[in-house]
């Protein structure tokens, strides 16, 4: 039996618990995040995520912990994002190119030839297209968590020299399975050859494909350049990433939290531009003393026949839609 005073107690505690319970969810649980992404690790992207990471729990005082799953570990892009849409705890990395799946017009962020930098892309996502576009993204289950990050530079690997758009003629150059990525190669001068990033290299050694586009670490981490020997500077894309989760599971968080995971991420991406700089510096380095010529092309030709290219997405990006694009960041 329990005296009067044990009982008190007891019910004190009991109500101390339900008031934790309650209002004290983030200091009584820790909540765990998936990050799922297709880098390798030791990548820029990947160290970048892992700061990510290392700024949320220092951030949330331990309150958030991120769990890794680097090399695609949870699946493709579109299964991954196919888990967000049910409420999965998982934040994956996206860009403008896939999500045009979802809403077309997010392929503004991924045009070839229209960025010169990631200053004019920054000045995108902060402007009420962007807003606009990220509002009709949620109504598909889909929530943008933050989106200044720039996964790299794209320039082209190859087995040949060439420094105009014509000098591509008959180069099969491995791109995603994204739309842009295939009518861009095509409408560059290459002929377009979609495949998985990991199939890239045996295609490339057996002769299946003439070379590659990504950034200069991408394409020194796959070890393309064993089968390519001329390094393109084409800069044909400033790829734009973005983050994103599931709008049920965003829902479910304290929103301190999401407002935490923006703030960091952001910070995060300032860490990932450092990152880049200097992997594209050792990975050229590398390339040149395996005996890869770097090419210079000729950018101002690559940009005349690429001039009219949004106009093959008419109906994805009309006049008012790129008008707005080119407003925003200084050009046209």
């Amino acid at each position: 039996m329990f005296s009067g005073i044990s009982k008190k107690l007891m019910v004190c505690a009991m109500g101390a618990a339900m008031c934790l319970a309650a209002g004290g969810a983030l200091a009584a649980d820790v909540i765990k995040i998936k990050i799922a992404y297709g880098n390798n690790v030791g990548e820029p992207n990947d160290k970048a995520v892992r700061e990510w990471g290392r700024l949320m729990k220092e951030r949330s005082k331990g309150q958030v912990e991120f769990q890794y799953f680097p090399s695609s570990m949870l699946g493709s892009q579109k299964d991954v994002t196919e888990q967000l849409t049910i409420g999965s705890n998982v934040i994956t990395i996206s860009d403008g190119g896939f999500l045009m799946d979802y809403v077309p017009e997010f392929g503004v962020t991924y045009l070839p030839y229209i960025y010169d930098n990631k200053e004019q892309l920054f000045k995108l996502v902060d402007s009420d297209l962007f807003k606009d576009l990220s509002k009709k993204l949620e109504t598909k289950g889909l929530y943008i968590v933050h989106s200044k990050w720039i996964y790299g530079v794209r320039n082209m690997l190859a087995t040949k020299s060439a420094t105009k758009p014509e000098e591509l003629k008959g180069l099969k150059i491995r791109v995603p399975n994204i739309r842009i990525s295939n009518e861009m190669m095509n409408a560059m001068g290459a002929t377009a050859t979609p495949m998985p990033l990991a199939e890239a290299y045996p295609a490339l050694m057996q002769g299946v494909i003439n070379g590659a586009e990504n950034p200069i670490p991408v394409l020194y981490g796959g070890k393309m350049y064993e089968g390519a020997k001329f390094l393109l500077l084409t800069r044909h894309q400033v790829n734009l990433s973005s983050w994103i989760a599931g709008t049920k599971f965003i829902a479910k968080l304290p929103p301190e939290v999401v407002k935490m995971l923006k703030e960091t991420g952001e910070e995060a991406g300032k860490f990932l531009d450092k990152e880049n700089e200097t992997a594209d510096k050792d990975a050229l380095q590398k390339m040149q003393a395996a005996g890869v010529k770097v090419v210079e092309v000729d950018r101002a030709a690559f940009k005349a026949v690429m001039k009219d290219f949004p106009n093959r997405f008419s109906k994805e990006f009309p006049p008012e839609v790129m008008n707005k694009v080119y407003s925003i960041i200084g050009q046209k």
